[in-house]
């Protein structure tokens, strides 16, 4: 019984989040504007990169902003590996995308 449950837990860690569940709950939770996700684990769901782009950042310095981010994703973040995450208000995005 053990092994199995072993096993179970190791799929279930393995299947992961998808960059389209994670991209839908950053946008509802954090009422984004722009958001990209990126599988950086090859399809496992462990490692991923975000882009937030979020009117909720406005004010705030870059822990406060990862501190919201980290709070949207509490429960996905106990099982996905590594989080990177870039986190921009509005007006900073513009810029941004002005530069590049």
């Amino acid at each position: 019984t053990k092994l199995i449950l072993l096993d179970s837990l190791l799929q279930e860690s393995m299947s992961g989040y998808t960059e389209e569940y994670l991209q839908k709950k950053l946008q509802e939770k954090l009422s984004a504007e722009h958001v990209e996700v990126v599988d950086q684990s090859d399809g496992c769901g462990g490692k991923f990169a975000a882009l937030i782009v979020s009117t909720q950042f406005e004010g705030k310095a870059l822990l406060a902003r990862h501190r919201l981010v980290n709070s949207a994703l509490e429960e996905e973040l106990k099982t996905i590996h590594a989080f990177s995450q870039k986190t921009f208000t509005p007006e900073q995005w513009k810029q941004k995308q002005a530069t590049e």
